[in-house]
């Protein structure tokens, strides 16, 4: 029973990696020797980790919102076997709005970052920490980490990376605005306020690191809090609704021309 059930999770992995025929059950013929392997995040041009990040490309509270989607490298492959075994193909595509083909891309370079089907905190923290050497990225990848470990218990499974990364590439601006401001939203009490926000922005701060240009100034993320509130605050009670948010990014030229960026992406 036991060698049935880990041929069967065995078969189901290679059907999302696509390793093997689905009609004939054998290896696939056009699958070369060297597969894709994908990380969790891609940087667009703005935060490329081969040159220094420019404060000038960041927005408000955007500064990050574009280091979240797969890069795409190509590297050995070996098969491991997966302890935690997602949903099928089908459900996820009905879940997500992702093709088979693209669930397929994002599975194997999953499944090479964590063999075990799950990632952790520490480990998401690990892999992140590749794109900014620079910096500390630690604060910023807990803060990323909580707003994909939907279900909070301490670690994100394929499920949850794809359920994310459906609605950052494919949801509509509402849906993305409203992952983002839940990003910043850390307690989760349904409004940001100044020091929700200082603490994103001084771990997006950490993580750029010192090598920035324009050299950052001590006191520069204080000035960026203050330039949300006085953009967001719309009837300046000190904190920032999720209706207030969307409202402001939407009258945003900068930042909606930045999340149609995410369009074509995959």
């Amino acid at each position: 029973m036991k060698a049935k059930n880990r041929d069967q999770s065995l078969s189901d992995s290679r059907e999302l990696d696509g390793s093997y025929d689905q009609l004939t059950g054998n290896p696939s013929t056009s699958q070369s020797k060297k597969t894709i392997k994908q990380r969790f995040l891609k940087l667009l041009p703005c935060c490329k980790p081969s040159a220094a990040p420019s404060i000038s490309q960041s927005k408000c509270s955007f500064t990050l919102y574009t280091s979240l989607l797969p890069s795409v490298v190509e590297d050995d492959f070996e098969l491991s076997t997966v302890c935690h075994r997602p949903e099928s193909m089908d459900k996820l595509q009905e879940q997500t709005k992702f093709t088979k083909k693209e669930l397929q891309v994002l599975y194997r370079g999953f499944k090479n970052e964590c063999p075990s089907g799950v990632v952790n905190e520490e480990n998401f923290k690990t892999i992140y920490s590749q794109f900014f050497p620079q910096g500390d990225s630690s604060m910023y990848a807990h803060f990323l980490f909580e707003a994909f470990d939907t279900n909070k218990n301490g670690s994100v499974s394929f499920e949850d990376f794809v359920f994310g990364l459906s609605i950052i590439l494919r949801g509509t601006i509402n849906d993305r605005l409203n992952w983002a401001f839940n990003l910043y939203d850390l307690n989760k009490d349904g409004c940001i306020t100044k020091e929700e926000m200082m603490d994103i922005m001084r771990s997006i701060y950490d993580m750029m690191g010192k090598y920035t240009y324009p050299t950052m100034q001590d006191d520069a993320p204080r000035e960026h809090v203050e330039s949300f509130f006085q953009k967001m605050d719309r009837n300046k009670d000190g904190v920032v609704t999720i209706e207030e948010f969307i409202e402001s990014c939407k009258k945003d030229e900068n930042i909606m021309q930045s999340m149609q960026l995410f369009d074509n992406v995959i």
